[in-house]
């Protein structure tokens, strides 16, 4: 693995500290990765996990998954740790489709978008599905992903990420849908919501719950503020940015730069993931009660945003523009 501190996606070096300077932000760039996967898929799963998420990788998909990548920045007790548990695993040391790619750390920042990249450069396939340990695709995603790439036709000449729409439950003990009709009726009794509905709605609304609900083929939706689904794209799109660290961001930069880059987004009208519970992360903590925290976040918006502007020239001013409106009650 290359450098942790090297190039990012627009060309502009990732800070060893950020503005302030109490942002600091050091790692290790050593990766360990078990086993050798085969590369005969036509698209995969790119995920990270922390220690507390680590038990949810026992609820990863079955044999008819791709193979997976899973990334993680951990001391060396806890990657000691892991190594343990995934031995002492019925379900996970009798996998194989499984990689582990172990990025050591130091400091309390979680580098988050450096260990999506270390996932995302250690892909075979030609396409991967960008997620998070915490969801659970539907059981038959993959073969469906690979029918869609196939159907629409993506290739060089059309560069498209595919929105896979997400939810989330709030039951620990929760029956998991096995079509999208199931889903539903879960979503209509109050079992499952869309995505962040009560907190975070902006994240996931141009996803168009609504029509998604209808639909019966792909359909093309438009980038906006905040704006941070998962999706499937080429396995050579742009890197995540480095320099988001933490909670705040660190997707919501990635897919703005797939919109500068021309990417359609077409929502899977059959496609979903849905986000199980677990216990809040640290950063989240640290940015609610931090104002420092706050001012750092803010800081590399502006620098992301400068950097982009230069990148992609007036192209980008929509989103300068976009970030200066007001936002609605």
């Amino acid at each position: 693995m290359g450098t942790c501190c090297g190039e990012s996606s627009l060309g502009a070096p990732a800070r060893a500290h950020l503005r302030p300077s109490s942002c600091s932000r050091p790692w290790h760039n050593s990766t360990r990765k078990m086993p050798a996967l085969s590369s005969g898929s036509s698209s995969s799963l790119c995920t990270v996990c922390t220690s507390l998420s680590c038990p949810m990788s026992h609820r990863l998909p079955g044999p008819t998954m791709s193979p997976l990548w899973l990334s993680s920045p951990w001391t060396d007790a806890e990657a000691q740790q892991f190594l343990r548990f995934v031995e002492a695993s019925e379900v996970l040391s009798a996998r194989q489709n499984v990689a582990y790619h172990v990025v050591y750390r130091e400091g309390p920042l979680y580098p988050i978008n450096q260990i999506r990249n270390v996932a995302l450069a250690q892909a075979l396939t030609p396409y991967v599905f960008l997620s998070d340990i915490d969801f659970l695709p539907a059981y038959s995603l993959y073969d469906y992903l690979r029918a869609s790439i196939e159907q629409l036709e993506l290739g060089s000449r059309r560069k498209a990420a595919l929105v896979v729409p997400a939810f989330e439950t709030l039951h620990y003990q929760f029956s998991f849908p096995t079509s999208k009709a199931e889903l539903l009726a879960l979503l209509d009794a109050g079992s499952v919501y869309t995505f962040r509905y009560h907190e975070w709605p902006r994240g996931h609304a141009p996803t168009d719950y609504a029509r998604w609900r209808e639909a019966q083929a792909p359909y093309r939706v438009q980038w906006a503020v905040d704006y941070e689904p998962y999706v499937v794209v080429p396995r050579d799109c742009p890197r995540y940015d480095p320099r988001f660290v933490g909670f705040g961001w660190n997707k919501v930069a990635h897919i703005m730069e797939l919109d500068a880059q021309e990417y359609e987004f077409l929502v899977l009208p059959e496609a979903f993931t849905i986000h199980l519970p677990h216990t809040p992360s640290l950063d989240i903590s640290r940015f609610r009660s931090s104002t420092t925290y706050r001012d750092c976040l803010q800081a590399l918006k502006d620098e992301f945003l400068q950097d982009l502007s230069r990148h992609y020239g007036a192209a980008a001013l929509k989103y300068l523009t976009a970030l200066q409106q007001p936002e609605a009650p």
